[in-house]
């Protein structure tokens, strides 16, 4: 088995998420895989590789994903969440960021509602 078909579900994640400047690279028994994306593609890309190779053991593969300036997610709002535990998911991220963020929807930072969709600024 080649290690692109051995890592061919992230691989196909990558592509299916349009991960931009996406390159794949095979050369001396390693993978390399490298390009920009949203921090949440980028936090699924590793949830595979991790799925794959769960100890990380086989040194066969460079991942080598930046996180796109600027870039803005969207986040659905579940039960029990509020903006502080929502904030904790992305790094960096702040509940006062998220709020401005949507100040258009929001009125108050603590009145969100499950199935909300609110606006992650990155």
């Amino acid at each position: 088995m080649s290690l692109q078909d051995k890592y061919n579900p992230l691989i196909s994640y990558a592509q299916a998420s349009n991960v931009s400047d996406l390159s794949v690279i095979e050369k001396d028994n390693v993978l390399y895989i490298s390009g920009k994306a949203s921090a949440i593609v980028k936090d699924e890309i590793w949830k595979l590789y991790d799925k794959i190779d769960p100890d990380m053991r086989a040194g066969d593969l460079v991942l080598d994903i930046d996180v796109l300036p600027g870039t803005e997610e969207v986040y659905e709002v579940q039960a029990g969440d509020n903006l502080s535990k929502i904030a904790k998911k992305y790094p960096g991220m702040t509940w006062q960021k998220i709020f401005e963020a949507n100040k258009d929807i929001l009125k108050d930072p603590n009145k969100i509602f499950p199935k909300q969709k609110l606006k992650i600024p990155l």
